[in-house]
């Protein structure tokens, strides 16, 4: 039932993506009209159903058919439509699902979006290097770890404060900056994360003209001018803007973006159970005085039933470490801080956003072979102990100069003030850690059970499902 409604929900999206209006999909003037259409006003109705007073009962009769059929007639043109826009919008879809896959969009030639999310690894990289290799050459890096587009769909616009509590009326806890589509939620919509891979000199390297000459010599330039319509190709801008919106629409379908088919899901469900490990890992996940996981990785369902996401979606500094195999950190004055620059360029000089970013959801994170928005670890042990040891072992993490340990290397000392010092991070250096190495071994293994494809059916299950607790 959920998977319907969001289904209905994104083909509502695509529809106005299209410029199209349908009742429940668009706009309360655009319902009120065909409502209005779907039900002629009761006067109306009456006088064709009962002309003058003095008629006969023959014209009367005649008079009420006649609505009865007009009527019919209305309800079938209306649901031909509905089906005309639907079928619209599955066109622009696919289009989309190629336009995905084809290399040609890239100045190179070569790199296509799927070639860094890739759907064998729930859209993102198949590889283990810290951030991937684009441009015209194919052989520049960028300085950020390419993330997953699964999920993406529960991201909340960015807000500088965003506030949610059971009662909508509740402001007084506020969650701070939280939102947006990318490390450093700059974006809100897909078709505009979409445009920034397309133009990036170091990813696709492209350009609105380049991208557009491209679409139009392809296989597929047929479907796309069906599902755009004849003048799409009028000029590059306009094909441009109909790539970002149809690469939006694939990005939204549930079966491929958010099909909540992981253990844990099935667990949830009481279809499945979770071994020993898993269970303790879970235990341990949300345990405020151990892990403190779910903090942020929310593991709990939605006021609303929905899946829980694994992400509050906040923007967050937990300083995490240089990463001194990148090439750009070469330049000791290069800092990439997040909300407040350098990609990001409408919270510049906000001191209180730098070394934010954005929280990623934890599902399908163990098909992941690199962690954090630098890319620096490569491994779930490496990132859980970090959480757990950052301040407790600090030596572990970050350089030694003279015996002092160069705590939140990657983050000038100005806006330390913005680390997170939060359960796990809240003890001091010595201390013993919030987890044991069998209890880091545990969470890991709780993580493995949010990758999507899990088969209920086809597994036994040894252990306790969330019916039964």
């Amino acid at each position: 039932m959920f998977t319907m409604r969001l289904s209905y929900a994104v083909s509502c999206f695509a529809l106005a993506a299209l410029g199209v209006t349908v009742g429940g999909c668009d706009s309360h003037a655009a319902n009120q009209a065909a409502n209005q259409a779907a039900n002629p006003s009761s006067q109306a109705v009456n006088r064709a159903a009962n002309p003058a007073s003095d008629a006969s009962p023959q014209a009367q009769a005649q008079a009420q058919a006649q609505s009865q059929s007009q009527s019919q007639s209305q309800s079938q043109s209306q649901a031909q439509s509905r089906a005309q826009v639907f079928a619209a919008v599955r066109q622009m879809t696919a289009v989309g699902e190629k336009l995905f896959s084809d290399p040609s969009l890239s100045g190179s030639g070569k790199l296509a979006c799927a070639s860094c999310h890739s759907p064998d690894h729930a859209f993102g990289p198949s590889n283990a290097l810290s951030v991937q290799l684009g441009g015209n050459d194919m052989r520049r890096p960028g300085f950020r770890a390419v993330p997953s587009l699964r999920y993406l769909q529960a991201v909340p616009a960015f807000t500088e404060h965003f506030h949610d509590s059971d009662d909508e009326g509740d402001e007084s806890v506020d969650a701070g900056p939280t939102g947006g589509l990318t490390w450093d939620g700059r974006v809100d919509l897909g078709a505009d994360q979409a445009r920034i891979p397309l133009l990036s000199s170091f990813e696709m390297g492209s350009t609105p003209a380049k991208v557009a000459a491209a679409v139009k010599s392809a296989p597929y330039a047929d479907d796309f001018r069906r599902a755009f319509g004849p003048a799409v190709f009028e000029s590059d801008d306009k094909t441009f803007a109909a790539v970002l919106r149809a690469l939006e629409a694939f990005e939204q379908v549930p079966q491929k973006f958010y099909p909540y088919t992981s253990k844990f899901d099935a667990y949830l469900a009481g279809k499945a159970k979770l071994n020993d490990a898993e269970l303790h890992g879970l235990e341990l996940f949300n345990d405020e005085k151990k892990g403190n996981c779910a903090a942020c990785h929310i593991s709990q369902r939605a006021k609303d039933g929905t899946p829980p996401q694994f992400s509050d979606f906040g923007l967050i500094a937990i300083g995490v470490p240089r990463n001194r195999a990148l090439p750009i950190n070469k330049d000791g004055r290069f800092h990439d801080l997040g909300a407040c620059g350098p990609e990001r360029t409408d919270l510049k000089g906000r001191d209180e956003f730098c070394g934010l970013f954005r929280t990623p959801s934890l599902r399908n994170v163990a098909l992941r072979k690199t962690f954090f928005h630098n890319g620096i670890y490569h491994s779930l042990d490496e990132v859980v102990r970090f959480y757990v040891e950052r301040d407790t072992n600090p030596e572990k993490f970050y350089p030694v100069s003279k015996g002092v340990v160069q705590k939140f290397d990657d983050l000038p000392k100005r806006y330390w003030a913005n680390v997170n010092r939060e359960a796990p991070f809240d003890r001091k250096r010595g201390e013993k850690p919030a987890l044991d190495e069998a209890e880091i071994r545990d969470v890991v293994a709780f993580l493995g059970t949010l990758t999507d494809g899990y088969d209920a059916s086809a597994k036994a299950a040894p252990a306790k499902t969330a019916a039964n607790q």
